[in-house]
């Protein structure tokens, strides 16, 4: 009696381990159904993107540009100065004129190593085959939204916490630890005013991340823009 009590408990456990996971991939199929879907989605190879921050009263100029699973470079440009950050597979560089650097400056390691998972534009699209790891953590209330609660581990490690609006399945808060100066930290961003593109695809126009004092808004997408290499090197 013993013997099978243990072993009822034992298929139970697989069976609500079975039905978590199948609860998150049917969270994570509505989420990419709700970005456009997979079809629209894996066609999307580049993106750019103009977007303007307000700093101080002064509105700042904000590109991106990035071309999937390969590269990125955030663009601002301020007081007659553009900076920028760049992210490869295989490096990255920061360059800040306004903040006194005078060259580009290689991205420091830990940092160069969450900046290559974010190259991954759609992560949580066919995330299993990418080595990606997702568990559902319930339900939780984001300023007054409720939201599923998604624990992220990408292949190389690092994690992050999505949590998706149950009832248009877009993502409204993702906090992503990284490392600061040898110290773990969280880092907030939220998401809002999504709006879909010619193309399908749906994306934010606003983007409030809580280490900056004013959201970044956004102007214009453009899809499959042809991008040259040289964009994501230093001193272009």
């Amino acid at each position: 009696m013993k013997r099978l009590s243990v072993l009822g408990l034992f298929v139970t456990s697989l069976l609500f381990g079975t039905v978590q996971a199948q609860t998150a991939d049917e969270v994570i199929n509505k989420h990419i159904e709700a970005m456009g879907g997979k079809e629209n989605l894996m066609k999307v190879n580049s993106m750019k993107s103009e977007a303007v921050m307000n700093v101080q009263g002064m509105d700042i100029p904000v590109t991106v540009y990035q071309v999937n699973n390969k590269a990125s470079r955030q663009e601002f440009t301020a007081m007659n100065m553009t900076g920028y950050f760049i992210a490869r597979q295989d490096s990255g560089w920061t360059f800040m004129p306004f903040m006194g650097q005078t060259a580009p400056e290689p991205m420091p390691a830990d940092a160069l190593n969450v900046a290559k998972d974010q190259l991954d534009m759609f992560d949580l699209l066919d995330y299993s085959a990418k080595g990606t790891k997702v568990e559902l953590l319930g339900k939780e209330d984001v300023d007054g939204t409720e939201a599923y609660k998604l624990k992220v581990v990408s292949k190389s490690g690092n994690e992050k916490t999505m949590f998706i609006d149950t009832k248009n399945h877009y993502t409204i808060r993702q906090i992503n630890k990284i490392s600061v100066n040898g110290q773990m930290m969280d880092a907030v961003s939220d998401f809002s005013n999504y709006q879909k593109l010619p193309e399908g695809i749906v994306v934010p126009f606003t983007l409030q991340n809580a280490q900056s004092p004013s959201p970044m808004t956004f102007k214009k997408f453009e899809v499959n823009p042809v991008l040259p290499d040289s964009l994501f090197r230093p001193g272009n």
